[in-house]
């Protein structure tokens, strides 16, 4: 059987395990089933970005924590009140954020500790695919070849997976 065929059957075994890591990071049980739902949903959609040989598993468990993250980002945002005072300071409102300790969980401060330890020529590329830019945009903001922006940013995230995995 071709293993593109069977990618619906790889991934529902695979989605199985998904549970205890989305109930750690939502902590209610109807969020967690919303959570895997979307989670096995953009794999499904994103199949073909799926590297044959590669753990299915670890590229559940990234969709799943992007699609957390990119959840709890949105959220806050929405939460977000800009003072149209001279100032125009940004304010969370306190009574309509919703309180969830899971996104510390994911260890946010030190994630931002290895991201600012990069070194600079690293860390800005990085920092600018990771809000959405695209290769040529950042190649053309920094006004270097695309290249270099794509290696820069994959030795980025190399010595970021290496640092969170020793600390």
């Amino acid at each position: 059987m071709n293993p593109r065929e069977d990618f619906g059957y790889r991934l529902h075994e695979a989605g199985a395990s998904l549970r205890p890591f989305a109930l750690r990071m939502v902590k209610d049980q109807d969020a967690a089933d919303d959570l895997i739902q979307e989670t096995l949903y953009k794999a499904l959609k994103n199949k073909d970005k799926f590297s044959i040989g590669t753990n299915l598993k670890a590229w559940l468990y990234t969709i799943m924590k992007n699609t957390f993250i990119t959840r709890y980002q949105k959220a806050s945002r929405r939460q977000t009140f800009v003072d149209t005072t001279d100032n125009q300071h940004f304010i969370n409102s306190g009574e309509r954020t919703a309180h969830n300790a899971a996104l510390s969980h994911l260890m946010t401060e030190e994630i931002m500790h290895a991201i600012d330890a990069l070194a600079e020529h690293y860390r800005l590329p990085f920092l600018m695919y990771y809000r959405g830019f695209k290769y040529q945009e950042i190649a053309d903001r920094l006004g270097i070849p695309i290249g270099t922006v794509k290696n820069r940013i994959h030795i980025a995230r190399k010595q970021l997976k290496e640092k969170l995995q020793r600390d």
